[in-house]
């Protein structure tokens, strides 16, 4: 398994923008699909944006296509989210997953990070 630690979340106002970091440890990196989540207070756990083994492939939810861009850096760890025209609506914590593959089911993943707030508000 992978350890996960997440970083870059914050306050930002709507339409701003944050990119959102996160840095595993462990082997095989690049034998793991990465995914972002989200959970907002009183609401399920979503998956937002993933990225497959290599990084050609990803998929969005359909709440941040066109605003969110996930990338991956095999040669260092990282994954990150590009979050752009941020919405109040974005609001969350955002976690960091690792599994064989992308899905929107949270027990597909065994590896998690701790989270990171990301507060969208004027």
């Amino acid at each position: 398994q992978l350890q996960l630690v997440e970083s870059g979340g914050g306050l930002v106002e709507p339409g701003g923008s944050l990119t959102l970091s996160c840095k595993a440890s462990g082997s095989n990196f690049n034998y793991y699909a990465l995914e972002w989540f989200r959970q907002a207070p009183g609401k399920e756990r979503e998956g937002v944006s993933c990225v497959g083994l290599s990084g050609g492939s990803t998929n969005y939810a359909e709440s941040v296509k066109g605003r969110f861009t996930i990338s991956r850096d095999n040669a260092k760890n990282m994954v990150y989210l590009q979050m752009n025209s941020l919405k109040p609506e974005d609001t969350a914590v955002y976690y960091c997953a690792a599994g064989g593959f992308c899905s929107d089911d949270v027990y597909d993943f065994t590896s998690w990070g701790q989270g990171t707030q990301v507060t969208v508000a004027s």
